[in-house]
């Protein structure tokens, strides 16, 4: 009978699943770079605005509260953007002819509001819920950061799915007072956890929080 491979045949076989391992390897590793990176996590990245609002100024140097702005996260799913006459309390008689505020003067003439766009924007398919998390004593810190030193804003959490899951399946370290959820700084928590142990905990166990419950796919995934 005629040979029907060749003498290199087998050679040519091992070189070719050889390759399509590393292929595999090679492009697992980069999925996983990818989600992990910048570039997934969109973590440092400005998003443009129609207005260069600056937390660091409003927040920082004016000490103007979080709620002023957000008017709807503590009765709401929703945070809420701004709306164009909360801009127009106080620019209406500092800053009224400022070029950067134009497109604010704009949407007042033009009774059109401003399109502002999310930074820290969920996929479509997760539910969160704004007051949940503001009642139960989770600072707005945890997930969008000290805002109160971004000249402009920018993603501080990579908003992933394991991120999320970790501060579910143990909040009581996350947890603080909720009259103070909108406070930038908790340095002296961080500095002194020993004096802070034990708060986390009695929330949990005040609220009836269960992290069993919490983990549970229909809790994010409605």
């Amino acid at each position: 009978m005629a040979q029907i491979f060749t003498a290199s045949a087998d050679t040519r076989l091992r070189a070719f699943l050889l390759a399509a391992a590393i292929l595999i390897f090679l492009l697992i590793l980069f999925v996983g770079g990818y989600a992990s990176s910048s570039y997934g996590t969109l973590i440092g990245w400005v998003q443009d605005q129609p207005v260069p609002f600056s937390h660091q100024h409003h927040v920082g140097g004016l000490g103007i509260d979080c709620r002023y702005c957000h008017t709807s996260v503590e009765t709401s799913a929703y945070a809420g953007l701004p709306a164009t006459h909360i801009c127009m309390s106080c620019h209406s008689q500092i800053w009224t002819g400022a070029p950067m505020l134009a497109a604010v003067r704009h949407s007042l003439a033009a009774n059109v509001p401003l399109r502002w766009n999310r930074v820290s924007r969920l996929p479509d398919y997760v539910y969160f819920n704004h007051s949940i998390h503001i009642t139960r004593g989770v600072p707005c810190v945890t997930c969008h950061g000290r805002v109160d030193q971004m000249p402009l804003m920018s993603r501080a959490r990579p908003f992933q799915m394991q991120w999320c899951l970790n501060c579910h399946r143990d909040p009581a370290p996350n947890l603080r007072p909720p009259d103070q959820v909108t406070r930038m700084d908790w340095s002296d928590w961080d500095a002194h956890p020993a004096q802070h142990k034990d708060f986390g905990a009695l929330v949990v166990k005040a609220y009836g929080i269960e992290p069993a419950k919490l983990t549970q796919c229909n809790i994010c995934h409605r």
